[in-house]
């Protein structure tokens, strides 16, 4: 995607440095483009931990990337395989609940595992790590282009007037290396001519609505009004809302879906005012191994900093504030689960499907 004039992504690799990877630090945005340089694996958990990257998709390839530095960095390990595992739980460990950290770094290991050789160990998890980052690149084109048609059809309807999609956190290209999941739709819709509004929650604690979603959309010239997240319900009744549109950490085989803390209100509230709500995902963020997201997906709880503290510019000066009485306790958990029954359908890589077991599953098989 297009900061000013020039072309990024959130992640990328230039083999003629191949003892790297870059990165754009997400947490200073939308303040600072600062490009980061990660060159080991303790590097890559600590960018994944700290939300230095964020979103299922980028995670997943920066974690791929984190299992081959640290082949690169000790190709004459005599106990490199064995050691290598270690490392594959050590990324996993890093954030619990988005499944595609766990789904790359398991294919690092069946690329590894049969082979014997140090430098064909290495050459093999560089491509894997590249050919996985292409592929959740090129799925997130093709959910744009598959979730477009949604908003083709509301345009149709609405003859002319403009189609408001309210989104939750950020699902756009620096969520997924390049296009988005929830955004994918929108910005080709916007490249296609057609007029969009993007309702934008803010997404407390971290604000990744506010910050990111935000600075991504103005910066590409899509119409967008950031509101606070308890405002959606309130815009619905009116009926200021046309689509919800979503993304994911992790999908059951049955369609429950995590995603960002809040979003099962938003569903919630888009069901009682008879409102689509779609959730857009790469086909690498559903989990067929488990069936009930309420009782199987791994809800991650973090520091209680990001609720009890808020950081922004003064002037020019950066600076962080207190917002809460001392001692406060804090529970501050980042995600939450929306049942199947609230979706309307998932826009994958590979077309649009219900939130069931039987259309997710055949979808799967549909290679």
């Amino acid at each position: 995607m297009k900061v000013g004039n020039e072309n990024y992504r959130s992640l990328w690799f230039d083999p003629a440095h191949p003892g790297e990877v870059k990165v754009i630090d997400q947490r200073l945005l939308p303040w600072e483009l600062r490009i980061e340089v990660l060159s080991s694996a303790e590097d890559v958990y600590l960018a994944i931990r700290d939300m230095m990257v964020r979103g299922a998709p980028v995670i997943g390839a920066l974690a791929s990337f984190g299992m081959y530095l640290y082949a690169f960095n000790h190709s004459t390990d005599l106990h490199l395989k064995e050691n290598l595992d270690h490392i594959a739980e050590y990324l996993i460990s890093s954030r619990p609940t988005a499944v595609n950290l766990a789904h790359a770094v398991h294919r690092q290991q069946e690329a590894y595992t049969p082979l014997d050789d140090h430098d064909r160990i290495i050459g093999a998890m560089r491509d894997e790590a590249v050919s996985f980052t292409e592929a959740e690149v090129e799925a997130s084109r093709r959910i744009g282009e598959h979730g477009v048609t949604l908003l083709e059809e509301l345009a149709e309807q609405k003859k002319g007037q403009h189609i408001n999609i309210l989104t939750h956190c950020n699902a756009g290209w620096l969520a997924t290396i390049d296009y988005g999941t929830a955004l994918a739709p929108v910005y080709e819709a916007f490249l296609r001519g057609l007029k969009v509004h993007v309702w934008v929650d803010e997404t407390r604690p971290r604000n990744q609505g506010a910050r990111l979603t935000m600075w991504e959309l103005q910066e590409a010239g899509v119409p967008c009004t950031l509101i606070a997240d308890n405002t959606g319900g309130h815009l619905m009744q009116q009926g200021l809302v046309d689509i919800v549109l979503t993304g994911s950490d992790r999908t059951t085989r049955t369609g429950d879906t995590a995603n960002k803390i809040g979003t099962y209100l938003k569903a919630l509230a888009a069901r009682d005012n008879n409102i689509p709500f779609y959730v857009a995902l790469p086909v690498s963020s559903i989990d067929p191994e488990i069936s009930n997201g309420m009782l199987e997906i791994p809800i991650e709880e973090r520091p209680p900093t990001e609720i009890t503290v808020m950081e922004g510019m003064w002037h020019d000066e950066y600076r962080k504030v207190n917002i809460v009485p001392e001692e406060t306790p804090v529970s501050n958990y980042a995600f939450d689960v929306t049942p199947a029954s609230l979706i309307t359908g998932l826009i994958t890589e590979r077309g649009i499907c219900g939130a069931n077991e039987e259309e997710i599953m055949g979808m799967l098989k549909d290679e």
